[in-house]
């Protein structure tokens, strides 16, 4: 895989977190992976082995038929969550990607279940993907696609909650919920993030 020719500030890369491995595939924390494989299946391609340490495809995103959308690169680190930032560091260096078109896409358990969100800087929120990855860059400037998660039920230790699989009902939604989430990152990269917000945060009738 060679770097992408990208537009003239490099191409944007969207970072899907999560755990690798069978065991972790289907947990709440690993939706990030989840809409990266979705957005990958809408381009036609699949994701294969990079050397900085994830699985990753180039890709326009968004376009139309003879319209082709931005250059991106889609990944998703093997690296497990909390040393995410190294991976996602050297795809950067490698495909030259200014951090301003890096979009991490992660799990949130502040906002409700099904529900994305759209957000650049501000703090991590505890997520420790996003702790790496603020670290290993220096800096929290950088595009978030939330998918919401909802709070653990009860007493449950939400560090247990997201590293279990989503329940029945959660997964008969789930397809919608990667759609939405897919759409996001479509959206953040044609439109920029004022008018992404704008429609992804509106009110569903």
């Amino acid at each position: 895989m060679s770097a992408g020719d990208g537009s003239a500030t490099g191409p944007w890369l969207v970072a899907g977190l999560g755990n690798p491995g069978a065991k972790y595939a289907g947990n709440r924390h690993n939706v990030g992976a989840m809409v990266v494989e979705e957005l990958a299946r809408r381009s036609g391609t699949s994701l294969r082995a990079h050397k900085a340490g994830a699985i990753a495809a180039q890709v326009r995103l968004g376009g139309l038929p003879g319209n082709p959308g931005p250059a991106a690169i889609l990944a998703v680190p093997t690296a497990y969550m909390n040393v995410s930032g190294g991976p996602v560091k050297a795809l950067m260096s490698f495909f030259s990607v200014p951090t301003q078109q890096l979009i991490v896409i992660h799990d949130e358990l502040d906002i409700d279940a099904g529900v994305v969100r759209l957000k650049r800087d501000g703090g991590e929120g505890g997520h420790n993907g996003l702790r790496s990855i603020s670290g290993a860059l220096g800096t929290k400037d950088y595009h978030r696609v939330r998918v919401g998660i909802g709070r653990p039920p009860g007493r449950m230790d939400p560090a247990d909650y997201v590293l279990r699989d989503f329940s029945p009902v959660e997964r008969k939604e789930l397809p919608f919920v990667l759609s939405d989430a897919a759409d996001a990152v479509e959206l953040l990269v044609l439109r920029g993030l004022v008018d992404a917000q704008q429609q992804v945060h509106a009110p569903r009738g």
